[in-house]
């Protein structure tokens, strides 16, 4: 029986396998609900102060940011590429770094560097890998994202941008569309367009600056900057733990089947064992 002592150490292996993927679907369940009413709480803001700063790009106020101004001078572009810290949770990173690949080579076959900021470490990973300057980082988030964690990386990009030394900043993360569905975006963070905004209104946009359009302008496009990259990485956070419970529970049902499987062939084995004891038996009967 040296065969079915090998299934069973087999069917014993798939089990303890089985109970790990089930406590890891239960975490993700837990922290994914969490992560949901975290995303959804942040939306309404971001969509909001997307608008304004959007609307702010048409009135043509008597002070424009360098957010505001389109600039074609560096030939580099920037990437803000949010994944995760840990795998286990299907395609979700596949997705997310397949957009980015394209964008690369279509930078790329357009004359134009790359520099990027890698928030989660499978990111980071891999723009190191395919040789992206990377010039900042953030990674560890744990699973609550951190506004001063995220903006300090992103800022070096910023201040690259308001220097001149970046054309464009495109932000690419995990879009939380339900539990059974994410989708990779890629959205141009800088410079700020009007086409960013579907429009609502045909009239133009002005406003009354108080104290002065500087200020007021400098303040809302940083909240701005700093709204869109902590929606992106609640989203992506979100996205994680979904793709995670359905990836574990996928997990689980296949070492299920698996399981049954190996213990088919246990008993069809034990089976055989015994009907070939049996027929020894009965053969050294007759033979007496």
């Amino acid at each position: 029986m040296a065969a079915g002592k090998e299934i069973r150490g087999k069917i014993k292996s798939v089990e303890n396998t089985k109970k790990i993927t089930k406590a890891m679907e239960m975490v993700a369940a837990s922290k994914m609900r969490k992560a949901q009413e975290r995303m959804r709480a942040a939306r309404p803001y971001s969509a909001k102060i997307r608008d304004i700063a959007a609307h702010l790009s048409q009135a043509n106020p008597e002070y424009s940011h360098p957010f505001l101004i389109k600039q074609d001078k560096s030939k580099t572009v920037g990437l803000v590429v949010v994944t995760t810290d840990k795998g286990l949770c299907g395609g979700l990173n596949t997705n997310v770094l397949r957009q980015v690949t394209t964008k690369m080579r279509e930078l790329e076959a357009s004359g134009q560097k790359i520099a990027a900021v890698a928030i989660g470490n499978k990111g980071f990973g891999f723009l190191n890998r395919v040789g992206v300057k990377v010039v900042a980082h953030a990674t560890q988030l744990g699973d609550t994202p951190h506004l001063e964690k995220l903006i300090g990386p992103v800022k070096v990009m910023l201040d690259d941008y308001q220097a001149g030394k970046i054309d464009a900043v495109y932000l690419c993360y995990t879009r939380f569309l339900n539990t059974m569905k994410q989708e990779a975006m890629m959205e141009q963070l800088l410079p700020l367009t009007a086409e960013q905004m579907v429009p609502s209104h045909t009239h133009s946009w002005d406003y009354i600056y108080e104290p002065d359009a500087k200020t007021v302008i400098d303040e809302l496009l940083l909240r701005y900057i700093e709204a869109q990259i902590y929606q992106a990485v609640a989203e992506n956070m979100a996205s994680e733990q979904s793709a995670r419970m359905v990836a574990m529970k996928s997990a689980s049902d296949n070492a299920g089947s698996v399981i049954g499987e190996l213990k088919l062939i246990y008993n069809k084995t034990r089976q055989a064992a015994i009907t070939k004891e049996l027929s020894e038996i009965v053969a050294g009967a007759a033979a007496v």
